[in-house]
């Protein structure tokens, strides 16, 4: 059965724009960040506001954020209880968000604030989701880029919802969208699959991607891969087909190799050798085995995290800050 979920009425709504910003130690970039963030949004005619994500970081981050004020858009600052991953942190952020339109920016400053009047003019000609894809990836590695675009492929060969390759966190969402991405009960979250399912009216931005304003990466290559191993098991279930089709390809041809061997040596009385190539085949087949059971393991811990149903996140603390400025004066002095 399909998740129902009431549509708001969004007349009386006071906020336009909300921007999330999940981070996790980046106490270097955060004051810079603001600094740019806030200057593109006292710019708009539009009320807003910023939610900050603190991802039980272990720096000043969360102190930093506390203290930030900005003159037109209001600031909320979430800590969560712990380190739950990015993907449980944008999740708490869509659900404090309370804006017509979402953003959901990284805390790095690869992806640039000053694109956002250029997403919220697509949301107003009627895009429901505005992707921004980067043209080109700097600061990555050659090996980092072909692997990302092998994902790729290999992901919408698998899942049948395009996801959109070389578009990460950065993109818009209407209210509407948010509302349905909240309602969703699962925990295993790949966010990037869960942000293009429900479809809509989609636009797409393409910008130049800058590397790191400073500091080290958190996603490492043991990291990605864990990534990308959610993001297939959370959209497809073709994995464990391949590995049906594989077993039974495999037992067919034992079965006709096998046959053969008889039949040679039933005609031609050859005895059986080759014990070299029958240990190459044993271990060729334990492997494809093993392999198969962990893929079948994936699913299984997955139904199993489900189950227990444990929320996505903990909240230690929330601190609020209005604006120094109210829109409504900003609309009288307009």
């Amino acid at each position: 059965m399909g998740i129902v979920t009431s549509v708001p009425d969004y007349k009386n709504a006071a906020i336009t724009l909300s921007v999330i910003v999940p981070y996790f130690n980046e106490q270097d970039v955060l004051p810079e960040l603001h600094a740019r963030l806030t200057a593109v949004l006292d710019q708009l005619p539009d009320s807003s506001e910023i939610i900050y994500i603190d991802d039980g970081s272990t720096d000043d981050s969360l102190r930093l954020v506390n203290r930030f004020e900005s003159l037109t858009s209001s600031i909320q600052s979430v800590a969560l209880s712990r380190n739950f991953g990015k993907e449980s942190a944008m999740s708490a952020g869509l659900e404090h968000s309370n804006g017509l339109a979402v953003i959901v920016i990284d805390a790095d400053l690869q992806d640039p604030p000053e694109l956002i009047p250029e997403m919220l003019a697509k949301w107003r000609e009627g895009y429901d989701i505005v992707n921004m894809q980067r043209r080109e990836r700097l600061g990555e590695t050659w090996f980092k880029r072909q692997s990302a675009a092998a994902f790729y492929r290999l992901l919408n060969s698998m899942v049948k919802s395009e996801i959109p390759e070389n578009v990460g966190d950065f993109r818009l969402l209407a209210r509407e969208v948010v509302d349905h991405i909240n309602a969703l009960p699962e925990r295993n979250r790949y966010m990037k699959g869960i942000f293009a399912w429900p479809g809509f009216k989609q636009a797409t931005i393409q910008f130049q991607r800058d590397a790191r304003f400073c500091g080290e990466t958190k996603w490492n290559y043991f990291k990605l891969i864990g990534l990308a191993v959610d993001g297939i098991t959370s959209f497809s279930i073709r994995p464990l087909r391949i590995a049906t089709v594989l077993g039974s390809l495999i037992a067919l041809s034992a079965f006709i190799y096998g046959m053969m061997i008889v039949a040679k040596t039933m005609l031609f009385g050859d005895p059986v050798t080759g014990y070299p190539s029958m240990m190459v085949v044993q271990l060729a087949l334990g492997g494809i085995q093993l392999l198969c059971v962990g893929v079948m393991g994936e699913y299984i811990g997955r139904i199993f995290i489900e189950t227990k149903q444990r929320p996505l996140y903990l909240i230690q603390s929330i601190e609020q800050k209005q604006p120094q400025q109210t829109f409504q004066s900003m609309e009288k002095r307009a």
